[in-house]
């Protein structure tokens, strides 16, 4: 997918979505507008303990406001925390090898499933930007936006009925705050915990062969362990995350994040 953004003084606009699927094959008569297939798209013992969340002092003003639903001050404008915000998303389908996990997950080629694996990656990244303080965690507000709005464009490039439409993204919404709660309870518990919320969740409680969660439970440990090694700063300025695959052929590399590239002015 490729995404043309319009920057109009401090707002962000999506002014065109290409889309990745090319061939759109009803799956059912009743989900056969919106699961459509797509096409071109050991465990490890333990990571690291993430970081705490920083906490900013702020005055009494600051909370006022905040508390009545605006954004106080950050440490960067909103226009650059905006634009790395849809980089970091667009990591999360661009970068992503969907067809690895298609293959290794078995999992259909589908509209359903490439959302199972765009939200996992997007909760990652929450995760990890959640401990960058008041600006991380309105980058994530701004991520979760940018995600949805995507699977709406999607969805309407795919001739999805309006009202179907709308009824699925209802029901995805509900699934996506159910998923990030069991993700969360998962990643701070032990292994056999993170593979009951991907069980359940990820896979849908379809998984028979444990094989694919302890990939997958490596997956996500050995990812948030390299997510956490990434300079905040960076990540706040540029949004760039290069992620590991699936299957590491060289786990030595893990340690040696690649250390993202920006201008005075934060692109």
């Amino acid at each position: 997918m490729a995404l043309l953004v319009r920057v109009l003084g401090n707002r962000i606009s999506i002014s065109q979505w290409v889309p990745v699927c090319s061939r759109l094959v009803p799956v059912s008569p009743i989900q056969g507008q919106w699961d459509r297939a797509l096409s071109g798209t050991s465990q490890l013992s333990a990571t690291k303990d993430s970081p705490q969340p920083i906490e900013e002092k702020v005055g009494a003003f600051t909370k006022i406001i905040e508390a009545m639903g605006f954004t106080g001050p950050l440490k960067y404008s909103k226009w650059k925390i905006k634009i790395a915000a849809l980089r970091m998303y667009t990591s999360c389908v661009e970068k992503t090898d969907f067809e690895e996990f298609f293959l290794r997950c078995q999992m259909p080629d589908t509209f359903n499933s490439w959302f199972l694996i765009t939200l996992l990656h997007v909760w990652m990244c929450l995760v990890r930007m959640k401990q960058e303080g008041r600006s991380g965690k309105y980058m994530c507000r701004t991520i979760v936006h940018f995600m949805w709005e995507d699977v709406e464009q999607r969805g309407r490039v795919m001739g999805v009925n309006s009202y179907i439409l709308k009824k699925n993204m209802i029901l995805m919404t509900n699934n996506f705050y159910a998923a990030i709660l069991g993700y969360d309870e998962g990643i701070l518990s032990d292994d056999h915990g993170l593979a009951a919320a991907l069980w359940r969740t990820f896979f849908n409680q379809k998984c028979e062969d444990p094989r694919q969660l302890e990939l997958l439970v490596e997956y996500v440990r050995k990812q948030m362990q390299y997510l956490d090694s990434m300079n905040g700063e960076d990540l706040l300025l540029t949004g760039e995350v290069s992620w590991r695959p699936l299957v590491e052929k060289n786990p030595q590399s893990i340690l040696k994040p690649h250390s993202p590239i920006y201008n005075d002015e934060g692109l």
